[in-house]
């Protein structure tokens, strides 16, 4: 039962709404008050009595001549709009892969520097738990040319 009446209040406060912004002018542009059209109003006043509303939209003919207009575009400002952002991605995208590679020569330069320090120390070692007494170790000088 509330539910219809409150069902049934909405709707007519719906059409009082719509009932009252029917008469009003609303959004209407007004012309400004040095244009011929400013003095026009009120009825047989011409186009002007047809109210305000009327003035807002423009004929068919008008509106198609705008629109053949419109959609004459240019082509060539569309397909060099079109290569700029192509060019655009393709320089961001070869940044992205130098910035890529040269991370990955950074890694791959620092890892190759600790295997060689980890392999000088390792023969470093080695060399000392063999060292036999003799400078250099005989075995690294068998071959005198």
């Amino acid at each position: 039962m509330r539910c219809r009446r409150l069902l049934l209040l909405s709707s007519a406060l719906s059409a009082l709404l719509l009932a009252v912004l029917s008469r009003s002018d609303g959004a209407v542009l007004r012309p400004d008050p040095g244009s011929p059209a400013a003095g026009v109003s009120g009825p047989g006043a011409g186009e002007g009595s047809l109210g305000p509303r009327r003035r807002l939209f423009v004929s068919g003919e008008v509106a198609s001549t705008f629109l053949k207009r419109r959609s004459k575009r240019s082509t060539r400002a569309e397909l060099a709009a079109e290569n700029r952002q192509r060019l655009s991605a393709d320089e961001r995208r070869k940044e992205y892969h130098e910035e890529q590679l040269n991370e990955w020569e950074n890694y791959v330069e620092d890892e190759q520097d600790e295997q060689y320090e980890r392999n000088r120390e390792k023969v470093e070692s080695w060399r000392q738990w063999h060292y036999d007494g003799l400078y250099p170790s005989y075995q690294y000088n068998r071959h005198v040319y």
